[in-house]
């Protein structure tokens, strides 16, 4: 580099803070790297990201191939097949459709529900929690008070009488009326750290020089909470698995004539399906508790990335 430099000796300040970038830069793996590192260094994290990608591509393309109004028409010859026949892989329910084709499509519905609310939930709470936390003040005070009546609400109640008074909805009016509720805790999170962060010099220096309130927001405070932004996405995630699939399990979910994981789960509530027609709920059990567990997994690695691509960034 000092025989670079001693041979460009002529070259301006501008071109030469150039080319000092440009080698730093050069030096500096990108955050693709980064996050490839950490899942070849984490075996688990990387299996489990494979059973993830694997698992959705498998079921979102393979339920493209059922007809699905056919499929859940009433077999009487099909009267609880056992598992592992021809005809049906997984066995069959009480009313001899195919375990295996319900698993298929009820995957679908319930990932297709889990990431649809986890991206409108997420993207309203992390914006709602930037700018209460970044202002303060009677905007924060405003905002949050807002914010309490919400969690004064009973949640459960209040998406269990919507659907009711609904008379005729699907898996995305499921998604938008889980998404009016689902967005609080992620907005208190993150205006936790919004707050702390509002104080730093590098918020104090940026407005001092000028730069906007919103380019301040969403340039520089929230890329420095990213990790924080990583985890709770993909924990909420996972949670939103569950959460289509528990009231599904109740009854308030998916309409019954549509498939899902907590309608194949609800067929436990009968005590003979427990011990003798285990197949009709158990793939349904296994696959949240693998898929819950998988998406833990990636979101830890995916924390330790963002962190590790931060602290790269303000070595730089």
């Amino acid at each position: 580099m000092a025989e670079n430099f001693e041979q460009h000796s002529d070259i301006s300040a501008a071109d030469l803070a150039r080319l000092t970038q440009e080698a730093q830069a050069e030096a500096t793996p990108s955050t693709a790297k980064i996050i490839w590192s950490e899942f070849k260094a984490d075996k688990p994290a990387m299996a489990a990201l494979i059973i993830i990608v694997g698992f959705i591509l498998f079921v979102m393309i393979g339920a493209l191939f059922i007809n699905t109004p056919k499929m859940m028409e009433t077999n009487i010859m099909g009267y609880f097949n056992q598992p592992f026949t021809a005809d049906f892989w997984l066995g069959a329910d009480s009313a001899g459709r195919s375990v295996a084709k319900q698993l298929i499509v009820g995957s679908r519905n319930s990932i297709g529900i889990a990431i649809g609310l986890t991206v409108i939930s997420s993207t309203f709470g992390i914006c709602w929690g930037l700018i209460s936390g970044y202002f303060n003040g009677y905007i924060d005070w405003g905002m949050q008070r807002i914010y309490d009546f919400m969690m004064m609400l009973p949640m459960t109640m209040m998406i269990i009488v919507l659907v009711t008074i609904i008379p005729h909805y699907n898996s995305v009016t499921l998604t938008f009326i889980f998404s009016i509720f689902y967005w609080e805790g992620t907005s208190r999170l993150i205006r936790s750290r919004t707050l702390a962060e509002s104080e730093k010099d590098y918020v104090a220096a940026s407005k001092a020089s000028g730069t906007s309130h919103w380019k301040i927001i969403f340039r520089e405070i929230m890329p420095n909470i990213s990790s924080l932004i990583i985890v709770d996405c993909t924990l909420s995630f996972a949670e939103n698995i569950g959460v289509e699939t528990g009231l599904s399990y109740l009854g308030f979910g998916l309409p019954s004539q549509t498939p899902s994981l907590g309608t194949m789960i609800a067929n436990a509530n009968d005590p003979n399906n427990i011990t003798q027609y285990w197949w009709t709920w158990l793939p349904a059990a296994l696959e949240i508790i693998i898929l819950c567990l998988s998406i833990s997994y990636v979101g830890q690695v995916l924390r330790r990335a963002a962190d590790s691509s931060q602290r790269q960034g303000s070595v730089n």
